[in-house]
């Protein structure tokens, strides 16, 4: 019928990780053979996947099991991304799978405070966490879903071993990525939530709680790697369809940011063109000038700087810095961001990225000034013929896939 969403619904009433995930979806019917050729388009070598029958008291589960070979490789976010851009996986996988990894390098960036682009990945940068998170991705596009929700995440207590050694469970990740997600705590000494699982219902969750309302289709188990006394250690999904709103699919609450703000009046054009891209190199979301008049009306500028609050003190003293502010101001505010993706397309046969929200396509400006220097045209031009042919080359209903998230792309050589 029109207007109806596909959906898959997860119940963490035992917690979730990328494991029970994937075991989940293929349990529920996604094609195993088309699921592993998607994943031999990643650019590593060195392991495997099988999908075994398992109990979980006395309920029958799928369980993911990937085998490794001497993977020793601490990975980068950005080198993560790269990797995910070479497969060259179909888009709705690739776009999932970058969110996923996206609001995990976030969340590890707030906990060591650090860039998210300059987060270096432990547990979660290895092959299988790379299996396991591209392969949930790809089994959720076979199964055709269109929205992801979830019950509740269940959390265990105690601690957990990581590379940084014991750390209090939940561990500080998994705290930052079920910001704004219903939990239940219990009282198992086990990591039922993984960071992997945790970042895939923040990515990709679109509404929490009860089951929304949807004709159920399938259902599928997927089991975890330990027994638990007195209940099933598993992840459940349902597939369904669901009527768009009526299914109470909402969207996701809106981003919690900080704003820094400092009066300079004695600032030079050059200092805070240099400082509002020092900022931006070192984190910040945004970042701009807006001229203004202080007391005794003298002319000034105001900068203002939007970021993540964990990155609010650091950039706060980068401002104070690179500019000789004796002061920064700050306010948090609230984010509501349109859904938008990034595409590429070439003009004259250089690449230029451009970004697609429904109904407006933008062309990079960075992009379109490198074509339109190699080409010798005008920049405007190039840029109406890098938005023109993203919409001659994309299908007119293509606005659900530009309400995709956002992935940070690198710059084409």
């Amino acid at each position: 019928m029109a207007g109806e969403r596909r959906i898959a619904y997860f119940n963490c009433f035992s917690g979730i990780a990328g494991d029970m995930a994937l075991g989940a979806l293929v349990d529920a019917g996604a094609d195993l053979p088309s699921l592993l050729r998607q994943l031999e388009l990643l650019p590593i070598g060195g392991w495997s996947l099988d999908f075994e029958p398992a109990m979980r008291n006395g309920l029958a589960c799928t369980q993911a099991v990937v085998r490794v070979r001497g993977d020793s490789v601490v990975r980068t976010f950005m080198h993560i991304l790269g990797v995910l851009e070479e497969a060259r996986l179909p888009d709705r996988v690739r776009d999932r799978a970058v969110a996923a990894f996206t609001v995990l390098a976030e969340a590890e960036g707030r906990v060591h405070r650090r860039p998210p682009s300059a987060v270096h990945f432990h547990e979660v940068g290895g092959h299988d966490t790379i299996v396991d998170i591209v392969g949930t991705a790809a089994a959720l596009d076979l199964l055709g879903i269109d929205a992801v929700a979830a019950s509740a995440v269940a959390t265990g207590t105690g601690v957990v071993r990581t590379a940084h050694g014991l750390i209090p469970n939940p561990g500080p990740a998994v705290v930052e990525l079920l910001a704004g997600i219903p939990t239940v705590g219990r009282d198992v000494g086990l990591e039922l939530t993984t960071p992997t699982g945790a970042a895939m219902m923040k990515a990709w969750g679109v509404c929490f709680g009860a089951m929304p309302g949807m004709t159920v289709e399938l259902s599928g188990y997927g089991a975890g790697s330990r027994e638990i006394d007195g209940m099933p250690n598993c992840t459940q999904v349902v597939v369904g369809t669901g009527a768009g709103a009526d299914s109470g699919l909402v969207e996701s609450a809106a981003e919690q940011l900080t704003v820094l703000e400092a009066n300079l009046d004695d600032a030079t054009g050059e200092t805070l063109a240099h400082a509002v891209q020092a900022l931006m190199d070192h984190g910040a979301l945004d970042s701009w000038v807006t001229p203004v008049v202080m007391k005794k009306g003298r002319p000034a500028h105001l900068l203002s700087v939007l970021c993540d609050p964990a990155l609010s003190a650091s950039l706060a003293e980068l401002l104070r810095s690179e500019t000789g502010s004796l002061g920064v101001r700050t306010h948090p505010v609230e984010r509501w961001s349109t859904p938008r993706r990034t595409g590429g397309i070439e003009v004259g046969g250089i690449p230029v990225r451009v970004k697609v929200s429904a109904g407006r396509v933008k062309a990079e400006h960075d992009d379109v000034v490198r074509a339109a220097r190699r080409l010798g045209r005008p920049l405007i031009e190039v840029a109406a013929e890098a938005e023109a042919r993203w919409r001659t080359s994309t299908p007119s209903g293509d606005e659900e896939a530009a309400a995709r998230p956002e992935r940070p792309d690198p710059a084409p050589a």
